[in-house]
């Protein structure tokens, strides 16, 4: 697909896969096809569909129709190998919680009752998840008194504390400085090269990731289409998923996305309550 190998396992193939939210059809029919290895960014207008789709990957939404396959499996038998961080903690949920601690509770998460021979194994596991996201030195730091980068590299370990070749991370970019922005960009960028990992990112704003992603997954009216930078965020292109006329502009390398007749106010019909937000790639 759009020029790529085709490789012997995919690490993410789905066949007019519709996700679902409750009773709603988020997502309607979507092809897909994600080489192992491959840095995603997945996009779309509030309610398209971004976390319901992560979601799904991830096991806690069930699928609504068509055929999903990960890492070559079933989703029944791949998921202990997806890992996933959520967009937001609810407020507290910490709980005055250090670092090691919030990593090593996920650790074996579908064993119950680690018993004491385990110490040694899950100690290093933590040890190893915290080291390859460059955060060993905020082992013992409350997660309530680190900063929105240091959190989210936190939260990238807990997810990476079990053996695992797909990860799914969505929003990991949100209220972060452009500084630390572009720390955990390089940060998945490395955890893909090194330990060929399979990303899919959610964000809202394409050009913090145009220097680093390999494909884009753009959502839009219950579909979605996947390629590169160029395959996909075009007029024509976008004008065909939304089925309204959309336009891309470019300046200075960076990429804005508008409908082409003016203004489409966004209302997620999901996130918890009920404004308007602001478009993907828009100036803010």
């Amino acid at each position: 697909m759009n020029g790529q190998p085709q490789p012997e396992t995919w690490a993410v193939e789905a066949s007019a896969l519709r996700c679902m939210r409750g009773d709603r059809a988020v997502i309607t029919g979507l092809d897909l096809r994600i080489a192992e290895g491959s840095l995603v960014g997945v996009f779309g207008s509030n309610g398209s569909g971004k976390t319901t789709l992560l979601q799904t990957l991830a096991g806690i939404l069930g699928e609504g129709g068509g055929t999903l396959r990960l890492l070559g499996r079933p989703l029944a038998q791949a998921r202990t190998e997806v890992g996933y961080v959520a967009q937001a903690v609810p407020e507290g949920a910490y709980g005055g919680i250090d670092a090691r601690s919030f990593v090593g509770a996920a650790w074996r998460g579908e064993r119950w009752g680690l018993g004491w021979r385990d110490a040694a194994p899950r100690t290093q596991a933590v040890d190893a998840a915290l080291q390859s996201v460059d955060a060993s030195h905020l082992a013992g730091r409350p997660m309530e008194a680190l900063s929105g980068g240091e959190r989210q590299r936190v939260c990238i370990a807990q997810a990476l504390v079990n053996p695992v070749r797909l990860l799914l991370l969505d929003e990991p970019l949100s209220n972060l400085d452009p500084r630390a922005q572009q720390g955990v960009l390089e940060l998945v960028r490395r955890l893909c090269r090194e330990q060929a990992l399979t990303v899919l990112l959610t964000a809202h704003d394409i050009n913090p990731l145009l220097p680093v992603m390999d494909r884009v997954l753009y959502l839009a009216a219950g579909r979605g289409r996947i390629g590169t930078v160029d395959e996909v965020v075009n007029a024509a292109s976008l004008s065909e998923l939304y089925r309204l006329p959309m336009a891309v502009a470019r300046h200075d390398g960076y990429v804005f996305i508008h409908p082409a007749r003016g203004f489409m106010p966004e209302v997620s019909p999901h996130c918890g309550h009920g404004h308007a937000h602001d478009h993907l790639g828009g100036a803010r």
